[in-house]
Parts: structure tokens; sequence; C-alpha cells
């Protein structure tokens, strides 16, 4: 009898673990869902709001569409991974093996294990679900079981099968100085490609961001919309798949770039691939924004809820002509203004080679002709104006002309056979981070000088040369296309070390500007640099574009000279300074260019500013008139605080015409069910406040009517002693403060 109910139940145990069965990975407001059973295919069955499954079956809204196909069984239809097997065979087929559901205190966890039929191969699907914020992330492990190397040809990721009568693709794009262009595109038949090849800039041309409208094109407040940022340090590929007259859906593929990439896995190693991060809104890409923004503040970016500092750095204000008096007299001077972190930017190291824009990078030593008295003597200046010190580095890098690169010419990247490419200053050459002493070296660069100067609180951490020569002196030759992928574990290796060591210590991510702008490198940044282009006007687009993706407390936003030193352009002190406090703001510049109103100015704004940075930095983005839509003459957008108590709202005039129309300003996400008083913030002449402040208005008529700030249509009569620039009619703007009553 014994024998018979353990064979019974050993029966049952086996259908049971031979059904399908449906797995939903839930947020508070969306779902995905798929079904597996073991020895079959992993099919993707939905993904959109949180709904009763019942309703998604008898709506027809739900598919069976295979989740991760491997290239080899299907073999014209889209394909997540190819790969070529120990034997030469590059046909794959992947069934489930096992389903694992597991939380945390902040994910639901899904676990799938996909097995290759015939060869000891293995890729673990994970799909991680917050219990707090409309987030899943995607990403894949593949695992060679087996003896012998394999090599992954295409290695993605995360699939995401999207159906659709109609999809409208936004994504951002641009160049040096021009970062993070709002680009919107009907997504026709064929396969459209967001990609970089940069190596070690992934968001130079292309950010590995997009949002797709799955049932028009796309709206700030209405409409589906899927948003996606693949969070990777380097070479990334996203690729949509559009088939939609052979009936398909459109396949979404994210992950690591596989050109010139196959990576070879030894027997019994495995590939863990970067996250894919992916949020759904049914009310526009206004609310995916928010959702992608409070994901990132609450669970990816380091210190995503610490208040940010105000800070000066000297880059524009003196280039590489740093010394002792020209820092002390920029570090008083920002004092003065209430400013909070001063930061030296490049040109303070190097002694045998004098650190000039072809020399000097990878001697991290300070220069005693132009610092005598050392960072010390900076820092205790620095302390003694109540302010805190920061500096800059570039690690990865190394001139030729460098006591570095005489020691060990061996760590740089370059072929054996021909002479390399240089970057910056035409002697750059990029570190070899496959190598683990190369590793040790520049998680050293940080160390040393942590240990010389305990009392450094700011890092500037840039990067400024694409992988131009892409051959490694450390990688054996069969693992030679392993170094796309290599570099960036090696560079991971070395951030996680220097947030062991330093967990505190603030760090800047710069790369000529914006081009490292990816959520792969957050968990180790507190703040990225978005552009180098400091021009307020151009700023307005640049920071605008990465807002959509990238929260206002990532961003890095600083007010330049009145005439920019990139676009020559002159803007008056107040639309910098409103530029700049759409973000994290700070200044580039000699605050010793300032005359004396200009000084009262920046007073009033940087005291604004800390007064209202909590809410600029932490509260819900609502975008209300875009810069690329309509006449583009406007740009508006507000921070709303989760309570609802206050709003800060930015509005800024481009551009002037004399026939100009009465712009209504509606705003967004405040309570229909309370007033509010309007302040204007540091208006531009102290007590000539807009006609606006003081009023009392009702959420619901501020949202559903709007308001017009008469003072940006009409021409301006107001003489102010800025640098000269008097009745200017372009780059107006002014900040407003809503105060629930």
């Amino acid at each position: 009898m014994k024998r018979i109910l353990v064979t019974i139940a050993t029966t049952l145990l086996a259908v049971a673990s031979l059904a399908a069965k449906d797995y939903k990975v839930s947020t508070p407001n969306s779902m995905l869902v798929l079904t597996a059973e073991e020895g079959q295919p992993l099919y993707f069955r939905y993904y959109g709001i949180k709904a009763d499954m019942t309703d998604v079956f008898s709506s027809y809204r739900a598919m069976k569409y295979e989740a991760f196909r491997a290239f080899g069984t299907h073999c014209s239809l889209p394909s997540a991974c190819i790969i070529k097997h120990s034997d030469g065979d590059n046909a794959t087929k992947l069934v489930v093996e096992s389903v694992e559901e597991t939380s945390t205190d902040t994910q639901n966890i899904l676990t799938v294990t996909l097995k290759e039929i015939a060869r000891p191969l293995k890729v673990k699907l994970y799909y991680k679900a917050y219990k707090d914020c409309d987030v899943i992330k995607m990403s894949a492990e593949y695992i060679n079981e087996g003896k012998k190397p394999i090599i992954l040809q295409k290695y993605m990721s995360a699939a995401l099968p999207v159906k659709s009568e109609e999809c409208w693709l936004m994504h951002i794009d641009g160049e040096h100085g021009s970062e993070n262009n709002e680009t919107f595109e009907p997504l026709t038949e064929g396969v459209k490609v967001l990609s970089t090849m940069e190596g070690g800039f992934p968001s130079r041309h292309n950010n590995a961001s997009f949002m797709l409208g799955t049932d028009n094109r796309i709206s700030e407040t209405e409409g589906n919309v899927i948003a996606g940022t693949l969070a990777w340090t380097g070479n990334f590929h996203i690729e949509f798949i559009n088939n939609m007259i052979a009936k398909e859906p459109v396949m979404i593929h994210a992950g690591i770039n596989p050109t010139a990439a196959d990576y070879t896995l030894d027997g019994k190693k495995s590939l863990m691939t970067p996250e894919m991060i992916f949020t759904y809104s049914s009310k526009g890409k206004g609310q995916a924004t928010r959702n992608l923004h409070y994901w990132a503040r609450n669970h990816h970016i380091l210190d995503g809820k610490a208040e940010r500092h105000i800070l000066l750095n000297s880059w524009e204000g003196v280039r590489m002509n740093v010394t002792q008096t020209g820092m002390n007299s920029m570090m008083s001077d920002f004092s003065e203004l209430g400013g909070e972190m001063f930061v030296m930017d490049d040109g303070w190291f190097g002694n045998k080679y004098a650190r000039t824009d072809s020399q000097g990078l990878g001697d991290w030593e300070v220069c005693r002709e132009r610092l005598p008295e050392g960072i010390g003597r900076l820092i205790e200046y620095a302390h003694g104006k109540n302010i805190r010190f920061g500096i800059w580095i570039e690690p990865e890098m190394v001139n030729y002309k460098s006591e570095l690169y005489e020691k060990h010419p061996d760590w740089v990247l370059k072929n054996e056979h021909f002479d390399p490419t240089y970057g910056r200053g035409g002697t750059q050459l990029l570190l070899d981070l496959t190598n683990p002493k190369v590793q040790d070296h520049v998680f050293g660069v940080v160390d040393n000088l942590m240990k010389e100067n305990p009392e450094i609180a700011y890092i500037k951490w840039d990067f400024n040369m694409s992988m131009f020569n892409a051959s490694s002196p450390y990688l054996p030759k069969s693992h030679q296309s392993n170094l796309y992928v290599d570099y960036h574990l090696g560079l991971q290796n070395i951030l996680k070390r220097v947030r062991e060591a330093y967990p505190t210590l603030i760090i800047q991510l710069c790369s000529s500007g914006g081009y490292r702008m990816n959520y792969g490198f957050m968990p180790y940044f507190q703040e990225m640099w978005t552009s180098d282009q400091t021009d307020a006007l151009h700023r307005i687009y640049i920071q605008w574009g990465a807002l959509n993706f990238y929260p206002a407390n990532m961003l890095a936003a600083h007010v330049c000279s009145a005439q920019n030193k990139y676009t020559q352009r002159r803007t008056p002190l107040k639309f910098r300074f409103d530029v700049a406090s759409m973000c994290r703001m700070g200044m580039e510049m000699v605050p010793a260019d300032f005359n004396e109103a200009e000084k009262a100015y920046a007073k009033r704004a940087i005291s604004e500013y800390k007064r209202l940075r909590g809410t600029i930095q932490q509260g819900d983005l609502y975008k209300l008139v875009s810069p690329y839509e309509g006449r583009r003459d406007y740009a508006s957008l507000m921070y709303v605080e989760p309570s609802k108590e206050k709003a800060v709202v930015f509005v800024y005039r481009m551009l002037f015409t004399r026939k100009m129309h009465q712009k209504i300003i509606k705003f967004q996400g405040l309570d229909p069910e309370r007033k509010y008083l309007i302040k204007e913030v540091a208006p531009e002449v102290e007590g000539q406040p807009i006609e606006l402040d003081g009023k009392i208005v009702s959420g619901r008529y501020l949202m559903d009517e709007g308001v017009v700030i008469k003072e940006l249509t009409t021409e301006s009569s107001r003489r102010t002693p800025y640098n000269d620039i008097r009745d200017m009619n372009d780059f107006r703007s002014c900040i407003l403060e809503l105060i629930a009553q």
C-alpha cells in the first residue's frame, strides 16, 4: 500500500510540474504575464495595466508569443540570442526547466530557467517588479555548464513583444553640446535600431532610453506608453522589429551591442547581462517619466533622496590655468554668494609633465609649481569660507607624454601591429581595464587622493575619449572580442571598490558633457554633468530631453558667464539662473566678473534655490509647454510635492515677436479642491514681482484654465545693470512658487 501511495504521489507531482501556468509579475498599477510549462518554450501573454486575467483574455488583448526566442528553430523570426556552440552549431532551442517566485522588501522576483534541449547551456531570465512603483526590470544570465567554450553572438537582456495597431517612438539623441534632442517618429514596417559603438560613451549619439506609444502619437498626458532604459555602461543595442504585415507583434530587444563583441564564454562560466528597466503608463509619457524618476530616486541612484549641493566648478572660468591664489579667490567670491561646494577642475596635477591638453594625464600628483601649498591648504581655505572642496580626475585615461605611460606602455588599449589612434590633444589613450593591475591603479587614483586628503568631499570623474583602439594587450587572442564587455565589467569592479571604501563621497559622472548619461553608472554616482553646453537657451532643450528619463537631482545645470564660452550668445542673468534652477543648480564662471548688482541678484537666486530645492529635486515633474512644439517660443514645466502642499513652476520665453500671443500656462498635478497662493521667486528687480504675485487661485482653475504671465508677453521696459543687457525681450523667464492654503 505504501509503495502504491508513493507511486501515485510521484505521478501527481510529475503531472503538476508539467502543467502550464500563468505567472503574473505585478506592480501597483501594471502587470506582465508569462506562461511557463516544463519542456516547452516560455510564452509572453501580456504587459499593460493591472487587471483581472479574465478581462485580459476575454478582450483578446493577450497574445501567445515566444518570450525569449533563440536563433535556430524559426530563423526568420526575431531572436533574442544567437549562440555558437562548442561543436560549431549555432542553432539553439530553449525550453522551460524551472520557475521560481521569490520576494524581497522592495521587489517580487520571477526567475525562469530555460535550458537548451541538447547541450549544457542554460539561460536564466529575471523579472523584477517593484512593490511601490510601476517599474519592472528584466535581465538574462547565460550559463555555460559544459567544459568547452561557447560564443555568444547576440545576447540580449530583454525581449518584449508589443501588440499594437500603430506605434510611435520617442527617443533622445544628439552630439557634443547638443545632447538629448527629442525625436518623435512613427514605427514603420521594418527594423528601427538605437545603438552606440563608442566603447566608453553609451550616450554620445543615442541614449539607451525610449518611449513607445502603443495606440497613437505620444502625448504628455494621454495614451498608453511603454518606456524603457537599459542600465549598461558600454555599447548598447535596442531594436524595434515591426512586421505587422505578417501580423506579428512589434518585438523589442534590448541589451549589449553584439557588433564586434562576440563573447567567448568559457566552460563553467556565466555572463550576467545588464538590466532593462520598463515602465507602463496609461496616462501618457508624463506618467511614465514620473514612474522612472520615483524609481531612480528611491531605488537606483546613489543617495537618491539626499539634498544636492550648489557648487562652483572652475573649468569655464579658468580652464587649465589653475593656481593656488586663483582657486582661493574663486572660493572666497563663491562663498559670499552663498555657495556650498567648490570643485577644482583639470590642470592641477603633473610635475615632470605639468598638465596641458596633450600631457600629464595619468600622473596624479599635485603640480608643485601651480599649487605650491598643495591641496590640503586649498581644503583648509575652503573650510574657512564655510564651503566644501572637490576635485577633477580622469582616471581611465593617460597621455603618452606622462610618467605613467613611460612606466607601463602595455597598460593601454592598442594593437601590436599598427600605431594607435589618439584622442584629445593628439596624445590621449585609454587604459585597459580588463587588466587587474590597471584596475588596481585606477582604484588607487581615488584611494591615494582620499588618503592624502580625507576631507575631499566631491570628485568629478571625467572620460573624454571614445574606445578608438579596440585591442587589449591583456586579453588572449581568442578573447579579443570580449573587450567591449570586459572593459566595463572591469570598470564596474573599480566603482564597486571605490564605493565600498568611500560610501559617502560625492562623485559626479562627466564624459565630454553628457556622453555617459546612463543608469548603468548611477549606483556609483550621485549626479552627472548633463552637457558641456552651458548656454541657457541650449540648456532648456538639453535638460528638457534628459528629464524624460532622468530626475532633476541627477542632472547638473550651471550658470555660465553673460557671454557664453561656446555659443558667444549673451543672455540675462535671471534667465541663466532660472534655467539652472530647473535641475541641480551650480555655477561655471568666475564670480569676480559680477558687478555689484549681479552679486546681489545671484545671492537672492541661490538663497531661493536652497529654500525650494527639496521640491525641485524630489518633486513630481509635469511638463506643461514643450519647446519642441507649436511656435517654439515658450517652455514650461513644474515640480509638485507628493503631498501637493507646494509646487514650483518654471516658465521660459525663448523668443520674442512684436505680435506675440498671450501664452496661457495650464498647470498640472495640483489638488483641485485646494486654493494656492502664487509667489514669484527671485524677481529680476527686488521688490517688484509680477502682477500674479500674491494671487490666490484654486487648483482646479489653475489646471483647467491656467494663467497668463503678462510680463513675459509684453515688451520689457525695465532696464537692468546686468552686463549692459538692456530691454532684452528674448530670453525672459520667471519661477513661481505655489503654496496650498
